[in-house]
């Protein structure tokens, strides 16, 4: 196989794990870095009602599509209640129903919610408007207003932003005078907004919500104005004319319709509390997405029981570990005994810590290879040989330990973590090392050992990295790529430039 096709496989593979891990970042929006916080909204209504002693019904409007934010968890609170969801293209309600109720009754709905990037499209289309029949001189001034908007527009979006700009105006003339006088706060201005544009026959209606920026104990909704344009609505602010949802404007319901309705009770009320806190960035993006019904969410590690996750914590760590070797030994030209001996060796340091894992393998080791040449003279067969010396590295081990023990050094104790048959393969290759390439060669090969390994445990200990391997498994296919791609190189290796240093020199004398 050629190296044009490696190149296309490695490149191909980290592609396609840089691209899975894109989508999780921006579109699910999971963090790159741990322990990030958000900011977290719970929301909570409180209806309320005076039962006559029969039967009652109270249906509350809840909220559907919030663009600009994503629904963590929602709880309905009664009481002996029957709760019944009706779901539709733009809105839900929640119905509660009782046979008796009696006295003060109070029901609650809480949600929370946190911010997202994710865009949100109100499914419902709407028909076209009937013509009002407007009353004089309101008619006249409606018909002035929508004729000189129609000359400064090419469609309905553009036609919307110059009529607000119109009825917003500093300086108004006295048809718009006429029609500002109907309206006295915000929902009767949107309301004068709809009857002007049914004129021209653009759907148009409320959006309503409420400013989550503050903590508030009574928050009230207000109105957005959403006009359709023929393939799906848009927002704008109806008292200045900007469009879009604004970025603390949590939607609630849309329509004329009100909030709550009853039957059965008197005196209805309806309270609206915002409440802030805040919760782990990776926890919101792994609901969000658990809520979007994400496929990468389905599959996601963090769906693991515990002991699981712990276990892949580790294990997802081996390629990285795996890479570094690979680097070293390709590009840098570093020698170690085996190829994946120091990843083993990492391993166990994550438990004894780097200082006295160094100091405990040279230990073993050294103790190891004096034992392995005065085998030597024994004459003994190559399997008897190796056996022996593993036994020899487990009493090496219970010494260190039991020693350890009585100085109080715990950190000692954990060397029953190393890996044992490694150890020892290790003390039998580098004697054979020894004995035919000399002692230079064998100390060369161990301390490389020893630095790749004292290498590897940085790099799988990082906490940053552990996080993103976790979270974003797919980068195993960059690793992989980046693996097949260092296996066709044939340049020159760091170390042999460094060999070769005195030819270069005299060729360029």
């Amino acid at each position: 196989m050629n190296r044009l096709t490696v190149n296309g496989w490695a490149l191909a593979l980290s592609v396609t794990g840089l691209a899975i891990a894109a989508y999780k970042i921006f579109d699910l929006g999971l963090p790159l870095v741990p322990e990030q916080n958000t900011d977290v909204w719970t929301l909570q209504a409180q209806a309320t009602f005076v039962g006559t002693g029969g039967p009652a019904k109270l249906s509350l409007d809840i909220p559907q599509h919030t663009p600009g934010f994503v629904i963590l968890n929602e709880n309905f609170i009664s009481r002996k209640y029957g709760l019944t969801i009706d779901q539709g293209k733009d809105s839900r309600k929640a119905n509660w129903a009782i046979r008796r109720a009696k006295g003060e009754q109070s029901l609650y709905y809480r949600i929370t919610v946190a911010r997202s990037n994710k865009a949100v499209e109100w499914e419902s289309v709407p028909s076209f408007p009937q013509l009002p029949d407007y009353p004089e001189p309101y008619a006249s001034a409606v018909q002035a207003i929508v004729e000189d908007v129609r000359e400064e527009s090419a469609d309905v979006e553009s036609y919307t932003r110059a009529l607000l700009k119109q009825l917003n105006s500093p300086a108004p003339d006295e048809n718009v005078e006429l029609v500002r006088n109907q309206a006295k706060n915000t929902d009767q201005w949107t309301s004068e907004i709809i009857k002007v544009l049914k004129a021209v026959r653009i759907p148009a209606r409320k959006l309503w919500g409420m400013d989550i920026s503050d903590l508030d104990n009574n928050a009230v909704l207000s109105p957005l104005l959403q006009v359709h344009n023929g393939d799906r609505w848009l927002t704008f602010n109806p008292d200045t004319g900007k469009q879009g949802v604004p970025a603390n404007f949590l939607a609630w319901q849309v329509g004329e319709a009100p909030v709550s309705k009853l039957t059965g009770g008197r005196k209805p009320g309806i309270r609206f509390s915002v409440t802030k806190s805040y919760a782990e960035l990776i926890d919101v993006a792994r609901k969000g997405a658990a809520n979007q019904d994400s496929l990468f969410s389905a599959f996601s590690l963090v769906a693991l029981p515990v002991q699981n996750q712990n276990v892949y914590q580790l294990l997802l760590m081996l390629p990285l570990g795996a890479l570094l070797v690979v680097f070293l030994r390709t590009i840098i030209g570093l020698q170690t005994f085996g190829t994946f001996m120091p990843i083993l060796i990492a391993l166990a340091f994550r438990e004894t810590q780097l200082f006295w894992g160094v100091v405990m393998f040279s230990l073993i080791v050294s103790i190891g290879l004096m034992v392995r040449f005065y085998m030597e003279k024994l004459m003994l067969l190559l399997i008897p040989r190796l056996a022996a010396i593993l036994i020899i590295v487990v009493i090496l081990m219970l010494l260190i330990s039991l020693t350890s023990n009585r100085l109080g050094v715990e950190r000692l104790l954990s060397i029953s973590l190393f890996p044992m048959v490694i150890l020892a393969m290790t003390i039998e290759r580098m004697s054979i090392t020894w004995e035919e390439n000399g002692a230079r060669e064998a100390i060369l090969l161990g301390v490389g050992s020893l630095l790749v390994a004292c290498a590897s445990y940085v790099v799988m200990t990082n906490a940053n990295l552990m996080y993103l391997m976790f979270v974003f498994p797919e980068l195993l296919l960059v690793v992989l790529g980046l693996c097949l791609w260092m296996g066709r190189y044939t340049g020159y290796r760091l170390v042999e430039l460094v060999r070769f240093r005195g030819i270069l020199q005299k060729d360029a004398k």
